[in-house]
């Protein structure tokens, strides 16, 4: 199984209840393909760089999971679908990504005291 990373910009005009429905429906989608969770992070509403389809700001998640990489088009087809999706991005972490996103989760890096000469 591969690790990745889904980021997924939803319409700002759902409310909290059909957000986490939506995100709760691709975690369950994942699951359904033998996939599974490693870290949800929704940020929330957040102001968008450029208007989509006439809206300034969007509902961001992030969402890092690993699947069977059979799964990860059924999921495209299924972010394609979903009305409520304004935009979506996917990226495979290679083993250095996954690394580092588990050291930010988690109190972030040690700091470590320069070696005198």
């Amino acid at each position: 199984m591969n690790s990745y990373e889904l980021m997924v910009i939803f319409t700002p005009v759902l409310s909290e209840e059909d957000f986490k429905a939506s995100q709760k429906k691709y975690e369950d989608f994942i699951a359904e393909q033998s996939g599974a969770t490693v870290h949800s992070n929704p940020w929330g509403l957040k102001s968008l760089s450029y208007p989509i389809q006439k809206k300034t700001t969007g509902i961001y998640w992030i969402f890092e999971f690993n699947a069977p990489a059979e799964a990860i088009e059924k999921l495209k087809i299924q972010l394609l679908r979903d009305e409520q999706v304004l935009r979506h991005m996917i990226t495979r972490l290679d083993k250095n990504a996954v690394e580092y996103n588990y050291r930010k989760r988690n109190g972030g890096f040690a700091v470590t005291e320069k070696a005198e000469a």
